[in-house]
């Protein structure tokens, strides 16, 4: 597929999507949100993609919010339609997705834009970075998933008092909250985000996977993480990735995972 919003690079088993509308603050359209769902649908797909790194075009913003211009028309049904689409095309197959993803949050990460690095599974951030969700400035609220994750990540306090008082925190506060694991400068941001899946890529790759869904699986109403961990656990001894991990630990050698 060709992409107008997004670019889309790789490096390695790593595959880079960035948000190319720096203009706008790399806001999230309804084409662009269109767009990361193939993009990200066809990375997951992808036997030569490990993972992937998203970030935002320019030094200004990872993703400064929705494109508030398309909600002007809408009514109630239209409303709940744009975001039971944005959950289930783009937020919650990032979220799900069978390979890790890391924002690399450069600047303004506002709105949809906090709610798409909060969708990812690491998330690192410049130090000029500022995150926040805005939306009840504009007489609405998150709705991208920004009330329940903010929540799992930061507890229900802070998140409340992000959400109801709009306000900006700093890179610095996001990784005392625990928003983010990391900050570093605007140069070292995507070396870093490099570096750190890099590390990740080295390891079995169906023993990654099953551990997202566990993770998942303890944030997901009706699940019993669990019993969905002894489950995973129990397949992963059926992989030949773990035949060859125990191998290369009595050998004392390095490991050359397959993903089989």
């Amino acid at each position: 597929m060709e992409f107008q919003n997004l670019l889309i690079t790789n490096k390695g088993r790593i595959q880079y999507i960035t948000i190319n509308r720096e203009s706008k603050l790399n806001a999230l359209n309804k084409a662009t949100l269109a767009e990361l769902h193939a993009a990200f649908t066809e990375a997951f797909n992808n036997k030569e993609v490990g993972g992937i790194i998203i970030t935002g075009a320019g030094p200004k913003a990872f993703v400064a919010g929705a494109d508030i211009s398309e909600f002007a028309d809408l009514d109630i049904e239209g409303g709940k339609q744009l975001s039971r689409t944005g959950h289930s095309e783009v937020f919650d197959v990032i979220a799900n997705g069978n390979k890790p993803v890391i924002a690399a949050v450069n600047g303004f990460a506002l709105g949809g834009g906090l709610e798409l690095a909060m969708a990812c599974h690491i998330r690192i951030a410049s130090d000029n970075a500022k995150m926040g969700l805005p939306e009840v400035t504009l007489g609405l609220m998150p709705g991208y998933g920004g009330t329940q994750r903010l929540n799992q990540l930061v507890g229900k306090g802070k998140a409340l008092e992000m959400i109801l008082t709009a306000d900006m925190i700093t890179a610095a506060e996001a990784l005392q909250y625990g928003l983010v694991t990391h900050v570093v400068t605007a140069d070292e941001l995507l070396p870093k985000a490099e570096e750190i899946l890099s590390k990740i890529l080295t390891r079995a790759p169906l023993a990654i996977a099953a551990a997202i869904r566990c993770v998942n699986a303890a944030y997901t109403d009706g699940v019993n993480g669990y019993e969905t961990e002894i489950e995973e656990f129990g397949k992963s001894f059926g992989t030949k990735d773990f035949k060859e991990g125990v191998a290369a630990f009595l050998e004392k050698r390095k490991a050359d995972f397959k993903g089989e």
